[in-house]
């Protein structure tokens, strides 16, 4: 764990100063003369911009980049939508509801977006790691284990979605811009370390079964 910290912890208090703290200085600089709106408009370009220099640095694109994209080029298309802030505050929370969909839509039609998304990481590992994971796709387990996984990725993002649209509504624009990544930063650490765990404890079965 002290290892982690100190292997990724710049990046990650660099990810909290931009994605957070970022945005409500600017929202305080521009808000004042321009209004929320165009304050709102201003403090999201810190978050659009490290997204998409995370992308070019890693240069590669597979199913998680495609959704990160996909997210950004939801963002821009709400800001370009016009209306009030709360309504702009609404409508970029849409990227999370469209997500969260994808995830439960797809195991709705049986083929769990966590599959692919599993298999791009992998790939990335070597070769032998990819094949063992495609000869494990016909168990039984695996599969039920990436089902899990999506279905509760997809009910994790539509949950941090109702929480963000209730918080919208009662908070003003100032105030939500503090703590809507705050809950987006719960939601996804919550989620990740539950698929961590879920993880180890699925693989330590599917070993004992090839045993």
């Amino acid at each position: 764990m002290t290892s982690w910290l100190r292997t990724h912890g710049p990046t990650i208090a660099v990810e909290v100063v931009v994605n957070l703290v970022g945005p409500v200085i600017i929202f305080d600089l521009v808000q004042p003369r321009y209004g929320d709106v165009a304050g709102l408009l201003a403090s999201s370009l810190p978050p659009l911009v490290w997204s998409i220099g995370g992308l070019v640095r890693n240069r590669r694109l597979d199913a998680l980049s495609i959704m990160v994209l996909a997210g950004i080029a939801l963002s821009l298309i709400a800001m370009a939508g016009g209306g009030s802030a709360q309504f702009l505050q609404l409508r970029e929370k849409l990227v999370t509801f469209l997500i969260a969909m994808a995830f439960l839509g797809s195991a709705a039609i049986g083929r769990p977006l966590i599959g692919p998304l599993a298999r791009a990481t992998v790939a990335r590992e070597s070769a032998e790691a990819l094949a063992k994971f495609d000869a494990a796709r016909g168990e039984g387990r695996l599969n039920r284990m990436i089902m899990v996984m999506t279905l509760g990725w997809g009910f994790g993002l539509l949950a941090d979605f109702a929480v963000s649209v209730v918080l919208i509504e009662t908070l003003s624009v100032a105030q939500y811009l503090v703590v809507g990544p705050i809950i987006g930063y719960v939601t996804i650490g919550g989620l990740t370390l539950w698929t961590v765990f879920y993880r180890r404890r699925a693989r330590r079965g599917l070993v004992s079964v090839a045993d």
